[in-house]
C-alpha cells in the first residue's frame, strides 16, 4: 500500500513537559501535523496543540433554545386552533406548557449536540497506523510529526531532539503506510 506521502517521525518521551517542549516548538515554527498520544486525557496538550473551546456547545444552545421555543409553540398553536373554553379559563395558558418546553429543550438540546457531534468530528482512520507505540497507553508520551518535504522534516526533527526523546522512529512513508 502507498502512505500518504507526508514522511514523517515518531517521537516517544517519558515527561509531560517535554513532550509539551515538543509540541510548543514545533507550532511557534509553523508545524501543524502533529498528533499526540498520552496514556490518559491531558488538558495541557490540548492547549499546546491550539484546540479550542469545542464548537459543539452551539449546537447545543440552539437545539435548546429551539426546543424552547418549538416546546411553547406546538401547544399555544394547537389551543389556538381547537379552542376548548373550560370553566372560563384562559385558552392560552403558558403555565401549563412549561413541562412541554422543558422537555423539548432536552430532546432538542441532545439531539443537536449528536448532529454537532458528528459534523465536527475527524472520522477514525480506516488503515491501521503502523508507526505507534503501544506503550502510548500506559506510561509514555508522544508526537508524530509529518512534513511536505525533507527539509522541513530535519528542522523538525532537530526541535523534537532539543527536547531530548527517548526514542524516535522514522516513517519515510508516511503516517498510514500499510
Amino acid at each position: 500500500m502507498s502512505g500518504s506521502g507526508r514522511p514523517g517521525f515518531l517521537a516517544s518521551f517519558q515527561h509531560l513537559d517535554a513532550t509539551l517542549d515538543a509540541i510548543k516548538g514545533l507550532r511557534k515554527e509553523g508545524f501543524r501535523d502533529i498528533t499526540a498520544y498520552a496514556p490518559f486525557p491531558e488538558h495541557h496538550i490540548e492547549e499546546a496543540l491550539g484546540y479550542g473551546k469545542s464548537p459543539v456547545r452551539v449546537f447545543t444552545l440552539t437545539g435548546g433554545l429551539v426546543g424552547a421555543a418549538a416546546g411553547f409553540a406546538f401547544p399555544a398553536f394547537t389551543s389556538l386552533d381547537w379552542p376548548l373554553v373550560t370553566g372560563g379559563k384562559p385558552i392560552l395558558s403558558m403555565p401549563a406548557y412549561v413541562v412541554i418546553a422543558f422537555e423539548m429543550t432536552i430532546l432538542l438540546g441532545v439531539l443537536f449536540t449528536v448532529i454537532g457531534l458528528f459534523i465536527n468530528m475527524k472520522f477514525p482512520h480506516l488503515k491501521p497506523i503502523v508507526i505507534y507505540d503501544p506503550e502510548f497507553t500506559a506510561d509514555r508520551f508522544g508526537i508524530y510529526v509529518g512534513a511536505a518535504d525533507e527539509e522541513r522534516l530535519a528542522e523538525a526533527r532537530k526541535i523534537v531532539d532539543a527536547c531530548r526523546p527517548d526514542r524516535v522512529q522514522e516513517d519515510p512513508e508516511g503516517l498510514h503506510h500499510g
